[in-house]
């Protein structure tokens, strides 16, 4: 497909929603504006001329460590390591370094779970970041993740650009897997605190994964009441993130600390410290689109933790609980249910948790190991958030397989959560007849050979949903691979929401994947949009993250309830009516995604306890990120200028 340069140049009068937002804004109900659906079912009504949706989510990465040196445009703030003085314009540390202190801790002793150790330390040095399982060499043993070029195109080639396929052969480490990673400048001398990855490891090279579990996460972001300031009212300090990774890492699957444990036995070190700097040229094409369109500084992962139960609060606006595979909330195998209590003589290796352990907690009661710490802090704060916890429910925190299979049939591995009869936002769209569908890299392999499959199952909040699942003409309509999607931009035949996921090798998960291959996917996206002008003229591309992979972020989180939220992660919108370059300051997550849509199409609520019901924020001039009427997240309007003229087409190509 031939991407043509916008040379044409035509103008969106946008005067009808300029009255309908200033009615809104009034309190009197706003104009409806009439879109033919594209699965030809008649019209459906949008509150503002966005009339496609596309949110494209990629892995793992939070805002500072992609955003922690970006300068915006003129006119615009951003709060981050650069603004904070934490680092300098070129990454090294800032006069206000201290503020991002790094501690060890000490829970020898204790035998429960703690969100703060009982004593801290500063770390006069990191303990050095190492390679984890990066691909080593260029070859057929351990390629990153091709040797040649003809094997990336066979794979790959359709999802690419053609001068990015070349991105899938190159940015092997040249080191063992597992050892400090040598590449980083001082990797054996870091000062406790951020440190850039750039340009001694190169922006193309593949790195370690620190870690990103739930019970984890909680305890890296170190909340107490008694920390707590006008500005971080929460009291999450953030500075733990180096020695939970050492200390417990992804997790114990339920064994023994092994023999002579030290910094680097959990194979991660500091790597959650590492950031890159767009000012020497890292993230070039997401640091041109947050120029050029807008980016939030407030937009956060809905939960504590990894992929699944983030992409799971994405679909659902909420977490789903251990069942009977019928509906009905029981209690799962002991060796299921989380234990983060630090194992005796060990200092914070928790008890049960890990990818092939403990992932359910029964949240409703603050006697279940974890629960209590959580339970108590949430309780201490002034507007004492609801934990949220249905009575006996076991909600799954850190990622199980979904409870189907592509074909629909019951997934009966170990380590799957049954099936879901939690509502997502595929009812409230149904209900409307606004047209959806979930587009995802590997889709078509992963029906008839999921193990050969680059397919993410635990991404797609609509595997583990009984009432999608099971009817196979939803399935068939609405659950699609990107091959289609590339196919519905071309002809025109876009759904209103389209959800889209690449698959392993382009997510830019580290490890795995590498954040220029995201890149490269997304803007394949984009150009494919800006190419036919009416598409463009009604769509807005949200592109993030699933979560922040377990990276340091500086910026405050707002406790919701008992599963979150976590740091904040990148959020760019790019449409024709978010342009110049705006920061958006108003607190958000994932859900506030769904609330977009659900305003726009006029949506139901997904359930009576969903996310989604939680209110716009309201903040003061002086500290725009924390709101006053919280827990509240937006609906993320903010990122755009409805009122305005837009042009539709670009001199230049995103």
């Amino acid at each position: 497909m031939q991407f043509l340069r916008g040379s044409k140049r035509k103008r969106v009068t946008a005067g009808v929603t300029a009255c309908a937002i200033a009615l809104t804004s009034a309190g009197i109900p706003a104009s409806v504006f009439a879109a033919e659906d594209n699965d030809g079912r008649g019209p459906s009504a949008t509150e503002t001329p966005i009339k496609h949706v596309i949110v494209i989510v990629g892995e793992n990465r939070s805002f500072d460590h992609l955003f922690g040196a970006y300068k915006p445009p003129r006119g615009q703030t951003v709060e981050n390591l650069l603004s904070k003085g934490i680092i300098n314009e070129d990454g090294t540390p800032g006069p206000n370094f201290h503020l991002a202190t790094q501690y060890q801790g000490s829970l020898v002793g204790p035998t429960k779970f703690s969100l703060t150790p009982t004593s801290k330390k500063a770390y006069k040095t990191l303990p050095p970041p190492l390679t984890g399982g990066t691909p080593t060499v260029a070859s057929d043993s351990n390629p990153p993740p091709f040797a040649t070029l003809a094997a990336a195109k066979a794979q790959e080639g359709n999802a690419l650009l053609p001068g990015d396929v070349k991105l899938l052969t190159t940015g092997a480490s040249g080191l063992p897997t597992h050892v400090i990673d040598t590449r980083i400048a001082n990797a054996s001398k870091l000062p406790s605190g951020p440190f850039q990855l750039t340009p001694s490891l190169s922006y193309d090279d593949y790195a370690a994964s620190p870690v990103h579990r739930f019970y984890q996460g909680w305890q890296q972001s170190d909340c107490s009441v008694a920390y707590a300031t006008h500005a971080n009212p929460s009291g999450c300090r953030n500075d733990l993130f180096a020695w939970v990774e050492v200390s417990i890492g992804a997790g114990s699957n339920g064994k023994p600390q092994p023999s002579g444990f030290n910094d680097q036995t959990t194979g991660e070190g500091s790597t959650a410290l590492g950031f890159y700097n767009t000012n020497i040229g890292d993230a070039p094409y997401f640091t041109k689109l947050a120029k050029k369109y807008a980016i939030s500084d407030n937009y956060h992962q809905p939960s504590q933790g990894g992929t699944g139960l983030d992409s799971i609060i994405l679909g659902y606006g909420d977490a789903i609980y251990f069942t009977d595979g019928h509906g009905h909330a029981i209690t799962p195998p002991t060796n299921e249910i989380e234990n983060p209590d630090p194992q005796a003589g060990t200092n914070n290796y928790y008890t049960q948790d890990g990818y092939s352990g403990g992932s359910y907690s029964n949240c409703s009661d603050p006697a279940q190991p974890g629960v209590g710490a959580i339970v108590t802090y949430l309780a201490s704060l002034p507007n004492k958030p609801k934990a949220n916890c249905d009575q006996g429910h076991y909600y799954l925190l850190n990622n199980y397989n979904p409870g189907y299979n592509g074909d629909g049939s019951v997934n009966t591995a170990a380590f799957t959560i049954p099936p879901s009869p939690v509502r997502s936002i595929s009812k409230p769209l149904l209900d409307k007849n606004v047209s959806w569908k979930y587009y995802g890299e590997g889709w078509n392999t992963f029906i008839t050979s999921s193990a050969t499959s680059v397919y993410c199952n635990i991404c797609n909040p609509f595997l583990y949903e009984t009432a999608i699942m099971t009817k196979p003409t939803l399935v068939a309509k609405h659950l699609k691979d990107t091959d289609d999607l590339y196919n519905d931009i071309a002809n025109g035949d876009l759904p209103a929401v389209s959800f889209v996921k690449p698959g392993g090798f382009l997510d830019g998960h580290p490890t795995s994947s590498k954040f220029d291959l995201f890149e490269a996917f997304s803007k394949k996206i984009v150009r494919a949009v800006k190419q036919n002008p009416k598409l463009w003229a009604s769509t807005a591309i949200f592109i993030t993250v699933d979560e922040g992979g377990g990276y340091y972020d500086s910026g405050y989180i707002q406790p919701l309830d008992f599963f979150g939220d976590g740091v904040r992660i990148p959020l760019i919108v790019v449409s024709p009516y978010s342009r110049g370059g705006l920061i958006a300051h108003d607190y958000s997550d994932h859900v506030s995604i769904l609330k977009f849509i659900e305003r726009n199409w006029r949506l139901d609520r997904i359930s009576n306890r969903s996310r989604d019901n939680l209110p716009n924020p309201v903040a003061t001039a002086d500290n725009p990120y924390v709101p006053t009427n919280s827990p509240a997240i937006g609906d993320l309007f903010e990122l755009f200028q409805f009122g305005q003229e837009r042009d539709q087409d670009d001199h230049d190509e995103d």
